[in-house]
């Protein structure tokens, strides 16, 4: 999966480390574990998938740019997969989930992988996170239409939100916080579950 990452164009190795040490298998049901480790997004229960490799290492290489992350937020905690990753490239990462019971699970596999800097909640993304200002970055594993401004005042200056963004194509988009405004780069075309307001219980 590595040499593959490499070929398709990630160079960060803090990155690429970080991917190795997290065992993807170990996030997905045990029938599709022989899959786990191809570029493929596979479901995780609720109609909801465990990104592919390539946009987990994309994104956690936009989010880091080549710089030591502090405090970063995962908005759409998933089955944890890119929470567990975060954690070897950040030193705090806090991670969100809006349904429920896939946070229970992503708790339990974060816990056996000793990943004691991520603190993930049952939430969205919609609002409340202002105690969280100043991230360095903020990933998020679901697809807007629409920039979230809120998002970006929760960034310190040169911070980067990484988000998946678009109406009829979503395009992997890089935020970058300057000190007056902000600037957008996009990246290659992805697909990912739309970004909602509002929690599940189970």
């Amino acid at each position: 999966m590595i040499d593959r990452l490499r070929d398709s164009g990630v160079e960060d190795e803090i990155v690429l480390q970080a991917m190795n040490a997290v065992p993807r298998h170990f996030f997905v049901e045990e029938a599709l574990a022989s899959r786990a480790y191809d570029d493929l997004s596979l479901p995780i229960g609720s109609a909801q998938t465990i990104s592919r490799p390539l946009t987990v290492a994309r994104s956690c290489e936009l989010a880091r740019n080549q710089t030591s992350l502090k405090r970063v937020l995962e908005i759409g905690t998933g089955c944890g997969y890119q929470a567990a990753v975060l954690s070897r490239i950040a030193k705090e990462v806090y991670s969100i989930e809006r349904i429920g019971s896939l946070l229970g699970s992503a708790r339990v596999r974060l816990r056996s992988l000793n990943c004691h800097n991520v603190r993930v909640k049952h939430a969205d993304g919609s609002s409340g996170l202002e105690s969280l200002y100043p991230l360095d970055a903020i990933i998020v594993a679901a697809g807007a239409v629409d920039l979230p401004e809120h998002l970006i005042d929760l960034l310190s200056e040169n911070g980067r939100l990484i988000i998946p963004l678009g109406r009829d194509k979503q395009f992997l988009t890089e935020v970058i916080k300057l000190k007056v405004g902000h600037e957008l780069v996009t990246h290659e075309e992805v697909s990912f579950v739309p970004f909602l307001s509002g929690v599940v219980v189970k």
